[in-house]
């Protein structure tokens, strides 16, 4: 886990089967959460509330750790 980055969870409707591009207005993006852990309890959730429709997918991202500039 890298010190102080962010993650988030992130998803929604895809037109097709080949998940390449949302559904106009369907985008979901939730967090910031502090570790991966909580992302993964937030994914599995949003998960569990889409398993019967098929185009609908959700992944993690982190955010990149940002240092100011000396």
């Amino acid at each position: 886990m890298t010190k102080g980055s962010n993650f988030w969870v992130i998803g929604g409707e895809f037109g097709s089967m080949n998940f390449h591009k949302l559904v106009e207005g369907s985008a979901q993006v939730k967090g910031p959460f502090k570790t991966r852990k909580e992302a993964e309890d937030c994914w599995r959730e949003v998960s569990e509330e889409h398993r019967h429709q098929a185009g609908v997918r959700f992944s993690i991202v982190e955010e990149p750790n940002r240092t100011a500039a000396a």
